[in-house]
């Protein structure tokens, strides 16, 4: 099922069982070398920071320090950048996998379409592990992988925000090359770019949302219902990137420090509830160029 229809969804994914991995084997990441802000891509990142210094070294110093530390809990494959590819440290957008399948993306901006380019990272995934290499850049559409898709990977279920990053087209190669059940496409609000902003899926049984990013939030209340803890973010949380986490293990969620200092008391206590334990890594300077944690962490399937 692919759908606009949120009632049809719901009571569809409210009657799958939860027997898909939830929670990755491995991730890997892309250095941010020749850390910069690229033009092309702050036109429609509204959460980038134009016009401020960078300091590279000290970005480098941040992403070195977070594969550090989730390879304390899970193996954290590393990847160099390229000065030419500056967004390449945001990997999960250009490169995505289910099982056994590795997703290239059809990206809007050409120097982010430059990354989908290289070999190594397919050809890590295809000879050395035997992936298949599913490049979805033959097709029509704009699909920016697990920045517009959020996925429940125990449900198989898709939540794609529809932007200047992904359109319906685009939303249906996904949905096809990941395998999904259901995925349910709804627009993102006008400011919006990608739904991992707004929203992550924890180890299947908590939703992390943020409504106001919804351009309709009615349909950030229907999707709570899926979950047993549903955690409500708002304006100020989302804008530090507390939506932007993810579950690393099935009683951990990541976020960078700025997210997690975001965060209410209210918020602190619904993780809590839902039994997941706050992990925060600094990761102000690559959260400069529009992005933050989750953006960084592609994961392994």
């Amino acid at each position: 099922m692919i759908t606009r229809d949120v009632a049809a969804f719901v009571a569809y994914a409210g009657c799958l069982p939860a027997d898909w991995v939830a929670v990755p084997r491995a991730v890997f990441l892309v250095s941010p070398d020749g850390f910069a802000l690229a033009q092309q891509s702050a036109s429609d990142n509204v959460y980038m920071q134009p016009g401020g210094a960078l300091d590279a070294e000290r970005a480098l110093a941040q992403h070195r320090g977070l594969q550090r530390r989730i390879a304390q809990t899970l193996p954290a494959i590393g990847f160099p950048g390229d000065p030419a590819t500056p967004d390449a440290v945001f990997v999960n957008n250009v490169f995505a996998t289910a099982a056994g399948r590795l997703l290239i993306a059809p990206m809007r901006h050409p120097v982010r379409q430059r990354e989908a380019e290289r070999r190594d990272i397919p050809d890590f995934f295809e000879q050395l592990l035997g992936y298949q290499v599913i490049d979805l850049r033959g097709g029509a559409g704009i699909a920016e992988l697990t920045g517009s898709l959020v996925i429940d990977r125990a449900r198989g279920l898709g939540f794609c925000g529809l932007s200047s990053r992904c359109d319906a087209s685009g939303a249906a190669a996904m949905h096809a090359a990941f395998g999904l059940r259901a995925t349910l496409l709804f627009d993102l609000a006008a400011a919006e770019y990608h739904t991992n902003v707004l929203m992550s899926i924890l180890a299947g049984r908590a939703v992390v949302v943020c409504a106001d990013g919804f351009a309709d939030p009615g349909i950030a209340l229907a999707l709570s219902a899926l979950y047993p803890q549903a955690i409500s973010l708002d304006a100020s949380e989302r804008l530090g990137f507390a939506g932007n986490c993810i579950a690393l293990s099935t009683d951990s969620v990541w976020m960078s420090t700025r997210a997690a200092a975001a965060l209410s008391t209210v918020s602190r206590a619904a993780f809590s509830a839902a039994q997941f334990s706050v992990i925060a890594v600094p990761l102000d300077e690559l959260e400069k160029a529009g992005g933050s944690l989750r953006c960084c962490v592609a994961e392994i399937f």
